[in-house]
């Protein structure tokens, strides 16, 4: 189940990003950010569509994916 942006507060929102980029083996590209670099880049490929918000009931999980396009 996908969750739009718009469904989250931004403490939330916030939240799940940095939880993301806290995980091992993200991935930025060839240069290393610091973690606030790396927030802003998953917070902006989420506003530009190109990555999702996913939850799965079943885990009670949320991820960041890839959009499907």
């Amino acid at each position: 189940m996908n969750i739009s942006l718009e469904q989250l507060s931004q403490d939330a929102l916030q939240g799940i990003i940095e939880a993301f980029v806290l995980r091992e083996g993200t991935d930025y590209g060839h240069r290393e950010l610091d973690f606030a670099g790396k927030c802003a880049s998953v917070r902006r490929q989420l506003e530009a569509g190109e990555a999702q918000i996913c939850f799965d009931p079943e885990t009670q999980s949320i991820d960041i994916r890839p959009a499907e396009g």
